[in-house]
């Protein structure tokens, strides 16, 4: 079980870039392509050797990774709405999404086309326009910007790595990010 614990991978200039398992992470420290960052004061045994158990740790070398953009799925729909009905503002946990312009008229399945509504609205528009409803969107759908540290957002942030993460500076350890991940628009 303790090699499934998680070990943050820092870049060559100290950037994250990816959550790895101890075997992984020990791996790596034994190939000698990264070297242990934060000392835990924890020891893995083998038959032949003494880990020390790595919490942080940093490649050798630069891993350049392009910026990958969001998919289309409803939970990043309603992240990106703020869990909001964007026609009445109403915000409620029992969301549907809305094609603004309704697939059956030609409307697309993409970021621009697509937005969060409650049953409620969702029902009234049915499958017309909001000009042929009669309603108004709060906010206009855009596509969220890539964000290089998503990989972070799903975890629960351990004390070590708060030094290595840009917006650590608050006190985030042992907190889920749901709550206090902020996803720029």
């Amino acid at each position: 079980m303790i090699l499934k614990t998680r070990v943050l991978v820092l870049n060559q200039n100290y950037e994250p870039i990816n959550i790895c398992n101890t075997k992984r992470a020990i791996n790596l420290l034994g190939k000698g392509k990264a070297e242990n960052v934060i000392e835990t004061g924890e020891y893995l045994h083998s038959i032949n050797s003494i880990f020390e158990k790595p919490d942080v740790i940093r490649l050798y070398y630069m891993v350049k990774r392009p910026l990958q953009r969001k998919k289309l799925t409803r939970k990043e729909i309603f992240e990106r709405d703020k869990f909001k009905c964007q026609y009445c503002g109403t915000n409620t946990k029992s969301l549907t999404f809305d094609h603004i312009i309704p697939r059956c008229k030609g409307g697309s399945l993409s970021w621009t086309n697509i937005v969060s509504a409650c049953k409620k609205c969702n029902l009234h528009k049915a499958g017309k326009t909001p000009k042929e409803a009669g309603m108004r969107l709060i906010n206009l759908p855009k596509e969220p910007k890539p964000n290089r540290y998503s990989f972070i957002y799903q975890e629960t942030i351990k004390n070590s790595w708060i030094p290595f993460i840009p917006w650590g500076k608050k006190d985030y350890s042992h907190t889920n990010l749901k709550e206090n991940f902020l996803i720029s628009n």
